[in-house]
């Protein structure tokens, strides 16, 4: 009964974990750009108590075995990086990736993070930067008597400039990919950071090689489908019963025990 016990406290606690995860889909639900997490379940050890294959005797042989398994456990959360639905803002400093890629930004240590989200304001320098007032890299200035900004589905930034009836190149947009975005760790505000699961990232001109294309005026939403994530919930809180009830059951078949000692 004592194993019964722990059993089920492994899978209450793998349920509970898979119950926070779907809650953090559906609460970014509405959040530019967010990849759904989905969480990936092992079960634990075996008590081995005898092998299949092992002598019965001098002529037999067990034609099974016997283990008794102890559980599961979490052994990770991983990222869908599946493309999310195209929204269309109209605004000149919005863009979305149409394809593999992330926009590069600068954090406030110098080092590399990597988003999804192209929701760019314009600060009081000129520069484009994301929500979080971190620049694009790379540094895109915007004059301030600059009109028209248009962004090239090749990441080419132009706008036409006073005094100037064409429109002048301010820039490039160049895109990050990886080989295993899977790896990538998650920091909030919609940023990514390298690790070594990740791989280093590769930098490119969108529209070349594997790097997707940038699509001006719309934003990439969250591709999080929310008929399944509430399909999920129910099945998993179906599972945290089940196994409660298993740590219920087992419980009574103790009492009965100590009731007949």
């Amino acid at each position: 009964m004592q194993g019964t016990l722990f059993v089920s406290q492994t899978g209450l606690t793998a349920q509970d974990a898979k119950m926070t995860v779907i809650s953090n889909n559906l609460a970014n639900v509405n959040t530019i750009a967010f990849k759904k997490d989905r969480v990936a379940f092992n079960d634990l050890f075996y008590q081995k108590q005898f092998q299949a294959g092992a002598q019965m005797d001098a002529q037999n042989q067990r034609p099974s075995g016997l283990q008794i398994g102890t559980g599961v456990q979490v052994v990770g959360t991983q990222k869908m990086f599946l493309q999310g639905s195209a929204l269309t803002t109209g605004a000149e400093t919005d863009a979305s990736i149409v394809g593999k890629g992330f926009f590069q930004i600068e954090m406030p240590d110098g080092t590399t993070a990597y988003t999804r989200d192209g929701q760019f304001h314009v600060n009081s320098d000129g520069t484009l930067v994301n929500a979080a007032g971190l620049p694009l890299i790379p540094q895109i200035t915007i004059p301030e008597n600059a009109t028209g900004l248009s962004i090239g589905t090749d990441g080419t930034v132009s706008a036409v400039v006073a005094g100037s009836a064409e429109p002048e190149e301010l820039g490039n947009i160049t895109l990050a990919s990886f080989i295993n975005t899977g790896g990538l760790e998650p920091i909030g505000g919609n940023l990514f950071l390298e690790t070594q699961g990740s791989g280093a990232p590769n930098e490119g001109v969108p529209g070349e090689d594997y790097f997707g294309t940038i699509k001006q005026g719309t934003l990439e939403g969250a591709n999080v489908n929310v008929a399944q994530e509430m399909v999920d919930m129910i099945a998993t809180q179906r599972a945290y019963e089940m196994n409660a009830k298993v740590m219920t059951a087992a419980d009574e078949m103790l009492q009965t025990l100590n009731r007949m000692l």
